[in-house]
């Protein structure tokens, strides 16, 4: 358990610097935006992945650190709060997110599972992307990519028809 605390303590310093290194803009402030925005998001793992097999899409998780990761507040604000990514994930993803904060509470049984998914992905920066099949499989591990979100969804649509042979 120290040395998972000591971990993220690493990863929390070395996202600060990167962000402020990167000169790409202000973070945004993060609190009750980036809650609703996350509103339609799964945060069970195993609902999440009921509903992909439901539903016949993938589970595009997100691994972030919402109030405190300024390249997971960059990805929330220029692509998933985005209409163009709202409107391509609520035909074909299941969206998950498994969230890191510093500042909001969380129920400890959340803290734990994502912990977990966290481990079992070898997360091991924020924010880490990854598109599963309804099984938990990896079909595309990504992150913050520039472009917004017409060209974000480009990404995962080549990822996936990659995936299919299309």
């Amino acid at each position: 358990m120290k040395n998972t605390a000591y971990i993220l303590l690493v990863l929390l310093a070395a996202g600060g610097l990167l962000w402020a290194a990167s000169g790409d803009g202000e973070p945004t402030d993060a609190g009750a935006d980036t809650a609703e925005l996350h509103s339609n998001w799964v945060t069970d793992f195993e609902a999440a992945k009921k509903e992909a097999a439901e539903r016949k899409v993938p589970i595009l998780a997100d691994f972030s650190g919402s109030d405190w990761c300024g390249w997971c507040i960059k990805l929330d604000s220029e692509v998933f709060s985005r209409e163009d990514f709202q409107e391509y994930a609520k035909d074909n993803l299941v969206l998950f997110l498994a969230d890191f904060p510093a500042a909001k509470p969380q129920p400890e049984e959340l803290k734990k599972q994502n912990q977990g998914l966290a481990e079992k992905y070898a997360v091991r920066g924020f924010p880490t992307v990854l598109l599963l099949n309804s099984d938990g499989e990896v079909l595309l591990r990504t992150g913050y990519r520039r472009g917004g979100a017409a060209e974000y969804v480009k990404h995962l649509k080549e990822a996936l028809n990659a995936r299919n042979g299309i």
